[in-house]
């Protein structure tokens, strides 16, 4: 068994243990288990000394001009980069991820930071007309501290998203870090300070209904941003309403992919695949999970659709030759197989491919669930309702244009949407019925830096990714008017 890391957390430039001296147990995913990480479990006094590192550092760091900021997160999008095969290794260990796309991950957390680091200059207010006697201006002043709370399925790239805007602004943060897989995060945060004043950055960990709530409850935290699930949201939401602080919430998805008649070939299939996110176990809120494929294709596309996915190969997370990784921890496991249970017993659903985990054999040693896919006749299963967060989905027919819509937007959430044909014009109209955030035509990509990401109804309240949504979410208006007649000329 290898050593097991213990990572301190980083409060005002110092890596410290909780008050208390408790640790949480970070399990390796791909060996039941396997302890890979320990990390402190922090609590109302931990949360307290970073807040007020944060608060005190606030007051110079909020001062210094926004192209030196910005001059010293591309300094940090270098020095991450330059760690690339550790965070890809570690993270692969934590939460599951092959290590072929933890090193994307780790470059989109690089990419992040070199895009807002690039942004200083674009930060600026703006000149109003006003009456010939005054000068009215406006200029984008910083908030204060950020609480930022992120997920445990792309560590670091979501905190990225966060650190970057907020730093670049003026604001200072303390990032607390998800306790399943913290220690990716927590290293990239060290990265950074090497590079920051202390107290600017600041790392905490524990239990989201501990340091997550508490931090979100701190009288000097001025904004709450957090990634993660729609129940968690509402409760962060409360926490921001008794004290009428802004927040950012990027949240659940339960997405839909149309696919039209003209989109029966084999790499329409494979983008479909990858829009399920299956290489990632399905662990990711963007997830395509709901296909509704034209009833004259169903058939050839559902079987080019088995074809690939057992061409996959699961196995441990540093394999290189691992396609896809383990469910990220027993509880998550559990939870993606009791909805496949559920799938089953109801039995409105057909299971194509996949299916329950294996008891016996090298799969069995981790928590490993096979690439899953389920077909049925329409929404009426718990496949199409919930979001499950593994590697499970479910194909539906359709006939009418109509028909489809009203079952994709059938849904309390609205992330992302996806369309898959060749007639660009039938499918941006489609676009744009569809209720969702953000919408994906023939592409199945990640959100591109500049370029808004964010969902609507229970998926969320803002947008990231882009200078849009730093200016609104990590800066106050502040306008000025000036008396350009004073004192006035006849006194």
């Amino acid at each position: 068994m290898a050593e097991i890391i213990r990572e301190l957390m980083l409060i005002d430039g110092k890596e410290v243990e909780s008050v208390s001296g408790r640790w949480i147990q970070v399990e390796n995913p791909s060996k039941r288990g396997e302890i890979f990480a320990e990390v402190p479990r922090s609590s109302e006094a931990d949360v307290d000394m970073a807040v007020k590192a944060a608060a005190k550092a606030f007051e110079s760091w909020r001062l210094l001009p926004v192209i030196e900021r910005g001059a010293i997160i591309l300094k940090v999008a270098d020095a991450v980069e330059e760690s690339l095969e550790e965070l890809a290794s570690i993270v692969a260990n934590e939460n599951g991820n092959a290590i072929r796309y933890t090193r994307g991950e780790v470059l989109s957390a690089v990419g992040k930071f070199r895009y807002y680091g690039g942004l200083g200059p674009e930060i600026k207010g703006t000149v109003y007309p006003g009456p010939n006697d005054a000068f009215l201006y406006m200029r984008r002043e910083p908030i204060g501290v950020v609480a930022a709370i992120t997920p445990w399925n792309s560590p670091l790239a979501l905190a990225a998203a966060k650190i970057g805007p907020a730093l670049l602004t003026g604001n200072t943060v303390v990032l607390k870090v998800p306790s399943t897989a913290p220690v990716g995060v927590m290293r990239m945060v060290k990265i950074a300070n090497e590079l920051l004043p202390p107290g600017v950055l600041n790392v905490i960990t524990g239990a989201g209904s501990e340091a997550g709530i508490t931090l979100a409850k701190h009288p000097l935290v001025q904004k709450i941003t957090f990634t993660g699930s729609t129940e968690v949201g509402k409760e962060l939401m409360h926490c921001a309403a008794d004290r009428i602080i802004d927040t950012t919430m990027e949240l659940g998805g339960k997405n839909p992919q149309i696919v039209f008649p003209d989109s029966d070939q084999d790499y329409v299939v494979t983008g479909v695949i990858n829009t399920v996110r299956y290489n990632r176990m399905g662990q990711s809120c963007s997830s395509g999970a709901r296909i509704y494929v034209h009833r004259s294709i169903f058939d050839s596309f559902v079987e080019r659709m088995v074809k690939q996915l057992k061409e996959f190969k699961l196995g441990n997370a540093l394999d290189e030759s691992t396609d896809i990784g383990p469910i990220v921890n027993k509880k998550q496991f559990d939870k993606v197989c009791s909805y496949i249970e559920a799938a089953l017993r109801e039995g409105h659903a057909k299971l194509v491919c996949g299916g329950l985990p294996p008891r016996e054999g090298p799969l069995s040693e981790g928590y490993f669930v096979e690439p899953t896919l389920f077909v049925c006749e329409d929404n009426n299963t718990v496949l199409a309702a919930d979001e499950i967060f593994g590697p499970v989905a479910v194909a539906i027919p359709w006939d009418d244009e109509d028909e489809v819509l009203k079952m994709a937007n059938d849904t309390p959430y609205g992330l992302v949407g996806y369309i898959w044909s060749h007639d660009t014009t039938k499918a941006m109209n489609f676009a744009h019925k569809l209720k969702a955030g953000s919408i994906l035509i023939n592409y199945w990509g990640m959100p591109t830096e500049g370029h808004p990401y964010g969902g609507i109804k229970m998926s969320g309240i803002g947008r990231e990714h882009c200078l849009e949504g730093i200016l609104e979410n990590y800066t106050e208006i502040k306008a000025v008017t000036i008396n350009m007649n004073y004192p006035p000329k006849n006194k």
